[in-house]
């Protein structure tokens, strides 16, 4: 008996090629990055097939829908218009392929009103679930309620894909941008279930990450627990650096020392690199605290050489920020030892030395306590006296400390975008 021969790729459907891409692309979903070499593979050959097939190929409608879930499922672009130039038959709807051209080309809010009226047409076909995706993406920013409509469509029709990995990871976005806390702690729970292990589960952990900083109050540090839950201790561990880091920067020091503490536990006796990052962010939440020179001998202790070079120039922004804050202002001791006529002017306005000196020391003078770039520009004009009341030497200092503030606000601004 001659041995059962498969078929020759030249001679596959390829609505059967598809099958074996989207079988493989929800492999990878579900966590076998191995599979991603097949992948790639696949769509090369896929395209081939497309671009060399006959006409009479599309002359069944699985080939037609195949092309369609080809082009919207990281195919290349250029293939569609081939075929499209190629269908002298009329195989391929117009309306359908011309809001795919717009919006895989870029121009996706022009193909909007034309995909909401294709939609419902297509909802129920093969392409129902990919079309459901690209309508989304397309209305995301300027209507997230319909966005959001859409996504939750392509998750109800294509459990356990790819598609619902996308339409998930995008949702939480969308309702994390529009405020939609509870929504969005809804989809985050539901991804952290079935796909922590995609390859795309790192965007995951940096919208939760942003969602959880951005409405910490709002979102309890049980709901963080319970979805950490879901996740081994590396990536639980990787998690809260990430919140550690953001939430200092961001000026959430309650949040920020409870996730460097969180990260401080789970980390191994062998792992210093995320001991070292705790102690970090760590030491960032504590510079506001009272104990400022306490935050900035652990912030000074730890080894530049463990440190990526984001981090060293945030180690250097806080340690900067520290020492501002500790610095005594150069005239300080000026102000404490009124002259003569210092004194004499203080007992015409009825003030004491001590209280020459606590004026010195008045935020609304130009003192030290608090930082001069907290001020507004109109206000900090309307409350500080005339240049001529202020000592130079004094001025020289709110001077420089405003540049040196204002050069640490903006790169602490720069990490956090």
């Amino acid at each position: 008996m001659a041995p059962a021969r498969g078929e020759n790729l030249d001679d596959l459907a390829p609505y059967k090629m598809i099958r074996s891409l989207q079988y493989v692309q929800d492999t990878v979903a579900l966590g076998d990055h191995s599979a991603m070499e097949m992948q790639r593979f696949l769509l090369s050959t896929i395209d081939e097939r497309l671009r060399t097939g006959e006409a009479a190929l599309f002359d069944d409608p699985r080939n037609v829908d195949a092309a369609l879930v080809y082009a919207m499922s990281g195919g290349n672009p250029e293939t569609l218009e081939v075929l499209i130039r190629k269908d002298v038959d009329g195989h391929f709807d117009s309306r359908l392929t011309d809001a795919l051209r717009s919006y895989l080309s870029g121009r996706g809010t022009q193909s909007v009103k034309s995909l909401a009226e294709i939609f419902p047409e297509y909802k129920h076909s093969r392409v129902g679930p990919y079309l459901a995706l690209v309508s989304a993406n397309s209305v995301m920013r300027k209507d997230p309620a319909l966005a959001l409509t859409y996504f939750d469509w392509a998750r109800l029709v294509a459990p356990g894909t790819i598609v619902e990995e996308a339409a998930l990871r995008r949702s939480i976005y969308i309702a994390s941008e529009a405020g939609w806390i509870d929504k969005s702690m809804v989809y985050a729970n539901r991804y952290a279930r079935r796909y922590l292990r995609s390859p795309y589960a790192s965007q995951f952990a940096d919208l939760f990450v942003k969602l959880a900083v951005d409405h910490y109050g709002a979102i309890k540090e049980d709901d963080i627990l319970e979805l950490l839950s879901f996740m081994d201790v590396p990536r639980r561990r990787e998690v809260y650096l990430r919140m550690a880091r953001l939430a200092a920067i961001s000026g959430k020091n309650k949040l920020a020392s409870l996730a460097a503490e969180r990260a401080q536990v789970l980390s191994g006796d062998g792992e210093s690199v995320p001991k070292v990052l705790a102690d970090l962010y760590s030491g960032l939440a504590s510079v506001p605290s009272g104990d400022v020179a306490a935050a900035m001998e652990s912030i000074i202790a730890i080894p530049d050489d463990k440190l990526s070079a984001k981090d060293r120039a945030l180690k250097a922004a806080a340690r900067a920020v520290a020492e501002e804050v500790l610095r005594e202002p150069a005239a300080k001791a000026e102000a404490d030892v009124a002259t003569p006529i210092e004194a004499e002017d203080a007992a015409r306005e009825g003030l004491s030395e001590a209280g020459l000196a606590d004026r010195a020391m008045d935020p609304r003078a130009g003192g030290e306590e608090t930082p001069v770039a907290a001020i507004e520009p109109e206000q900090e004009k309307k409350e500080q006296p005339e240049k001529a009341d202020i000592d130079p030497a004094f001025d020289t200092f709110v001077s420089s400390g405003r540049s040196k503030l204002d050069e640490i606000d903006a790169l602490l601004k720069g990490e956090g975008s």
